[in-house]
């Protein structure tokens, strides 16, 4: 029996010895390692907010073991960029194992610190390698910019948390100096007024919004060289076209006298773009879009209940849902616009533009039916769907709806209850053109 053991004792060593022989690392100073970039670069990173994490691969094709004796930030503790290597975060690591034929990630974060700059400046570190003298490195880049942070410190039950932008009685103007981040739902009080000025840029974090609360007044002013621009806060290429990035603009009853009116802006990739909803009170102060594109939401582009819209020269275009839903009643006028839903993020099961006059009150539960009128002028309606048009009528109110000159994809015919099309194109390919695949 002892001989059998010194047997199994003897293979162990040799096993032993084996491992220890493959794990051998070489100090050769000809040996250098390789990397996936030789440069990372982040795109415009809000201060405070950091960046979404970029990896780095760093290769050894050699055939035999090395050892990075040293690879650390430029920065060091002072960088406004971290590291992280084989799950542990730092500023500067020694003696990093890479295998033959291997390879080792990197990952890569910057937080840029709050500054009294205005306008967008540059970051810059370097990713310091020693592999047995040979001294390697990897440029990082990234553009900060600071800006104005709107952060939510109120709720009422059964509502999002808000804080108060516009107080009532107040005008308060936003401004193109810095942009605007927003956490949470910014909120126009009653008898309050937002204007929007030329230029400005308008960030939203996940799930944060505008909202113009009742009586309270939005106006975005925005001009055809300086569109105002809503977006979420995620700047890197990879969220250029993400939608669902953050909820809404969110617009109840305007006060007589003074609508709400939106002119020469950009609302893309969140959830809705806005959404304008009377609440059963009488004024029908009205809301006015020109100039303006919405595009690229999970939900609708334009979602309206029982309420009163005049828009003009306008793209609605991409949403996951309805583009333009008008429901509970209202008055409507759309003149010279688009209404184009091509949307590919996932299967869509409803029309581009849909028609109703019944209201769900949420106060009671109980539905109501009220007048619908719309007026369409010079427009187009199309998509990938075989039909864009949808409506659902309740009998009783008075409803009519009549569309001009327009372009529409639909199996409709003019004669159907409700409907007029005048000197319209049913189903005729608009040969929409493909900026991104244009411009390569």
């Amino acid at each position: 029996m002892r001989k059998y053991s010194w047997i199994i004792v003897i293979i162990f060593l040799s096993i032993f010895a084996s491992c220890r022989q493959q794990t051998q690392f070489s100090d050769d100073n000809s040996l250098k390692v390789s990397f996936s970039y030789d440069t990372i670069t982040f795109d415009t990173v809000f201060t405070t907010i950091g960046s979404s994490t970029r990896h780095l691969m760093i290769y050894n094709n050699n055939d035999e073991n090395i050892k990075i004796n040293s690879l650390r930030l430029e920065g060091g503790n002072q960088s406004q960029f971290a590291i992280n290597v084989d799950g542990v975060s730092g500023y500067e690591f020694s003696d990093v194992e890479v295998y033959a034929k291997d390879s080792i990630y990197v990952f890569i974060r910057v937080t840029v610190n709050p500054n009294d700059q205005n306008n967008p400046f540059f970051i810059e570190d370097k990713l310091l390698l020693d592999v047995n003298g040979n001294k390697q490195s990897v440029t990082l880049t990234a553009y900060g910019q600071n800006a104005v942070y709107i952060v939510a410190d109120q709720q009422i039950s059964g509502f999002p948390k808000f804080k108060i932008i516009a107080d009532s009685l107040q005008e308060v103007h936003w401004t193109s100096e810095k942009p605007y981040v927003v956490y949470g739902y910014a909120l126009i009080n009653s008898y309050g007024t937002l204007v929007i000025e030329e230029g400005t840029q308008v960030h939203f974090h996940n799930g944060g919004g505008l909202w113009a609360y009742s009586e309270g007044q939005l106006r975005v002013e925005g001009t055809a060289t300086n569109p105002v621009v809503f977006q979420g806060d995620r700047l890197e290429d990879y969220y250029n076209d993400e939608p669902g990035q953050w909820d809404r603009i969110w617009l109840m009853e305007a006060r007589e006298g003074f609508g709400h009116s939106i002119n020469h802006a950009i609302i893309k990739n969140g959830f809705i773009g806005i959404q304008a909803q009377r609440f059963l009170k009488d004024n029908m102060a009205p809301l006015s879009i020109q100039n303006t594109k919405i595009d690229n939401h999970t939900g609708m582009g334009i979602y309206c209940n029982l309420y009163n819209v005049s828009a003009s020269n306008f793209v609605i275009s991409n949403c996951g849902n309805y583009a333009a839903a008008l429901t509970g009643g209202g008055e409507y006028v759309f003149e010279q616009g688009t209404i184009a839903n091509y949307w590919n993020k996932s299967t869509r099961t409803t029309p581009s533009l849909l028609f109703n006059n019944i209201y769900q009150n949420p106060m009671d539960g109980y539905a109501y039916a009220y007048n619908f009128f719309f007026e369409m002028n010079n427009c187009i309606v199309y998509g990938n769907r075989e039909d864009e048009f949808s409506t659902d009528f309740y009998p009783g109110p008075d409803t009519t709806y009549v569309l001009n000159n327009t372009l529409i994809k639909t199996l409709r015919k003019n004669g159907d209850t409700f409907v007029n099309f005048d000197a319209c194109l049913f189903n005729k390919d608009p040969k929409f053109v493909n900026k991104v695949n244009q411009n390569g």
